[in-house]
């Protein structure tokens, strides 16, 4: 709304998006699926639930965008592949993974199981 309001009153700009959300050309559920689906390859659910609700999104919307995604540990090891694609050799490497991965929005739970089972592996 605040980036709509150099181009009209606020009861034009009110009448226009009701209007749009009535003909679903304007839909919070759609834009949510969207939103994860472009995001989900990259980040963790912590990350895409706190971007959907700095934008104003429900949070049951939320939680049902996110409800079908595929294993957070599936999603955090192909992002770890990406970026380091071996395991932490030392308690300050394993450090920087581990905040890595915390700054993408993965759990603490599974950036533990990943970096372990990593370091099994190696």
């Amino acid at each position: 709304m605040a980036k709509l309001s150099a181009h009209g009153t606020k009861e034009d700009i009110e009448h226009v998006l009701t209007d749009l959300q009535g003909s679903s050309l304007l839909s919070d559920a759609r834009f949510a699926e969207a939103w994860v689906r472009s995001r989900s390859a990259r980040d963790g659910l912590a990350r895409l639930r706190q971007s959907l609700r700095q934008k104003g999104i429900a949070d049951e919307l939320i939680a049902a965008s996110v409800g079908e995604l595929p294993d957070e540990l599936s999603r955090a090891r192909e992002v770890w592949a990406k970026k380091f694609g071996a395991a932490p050799t030392d308690a300050r490497e394993w450090a920087k993974q581990a905040r890595f991965l915390q700054g993408r929005g993965f759990s603490v739970d599974v950036i533990r199981r990943l970096l372990k089972n990593t370091d099994e592996e190696h």
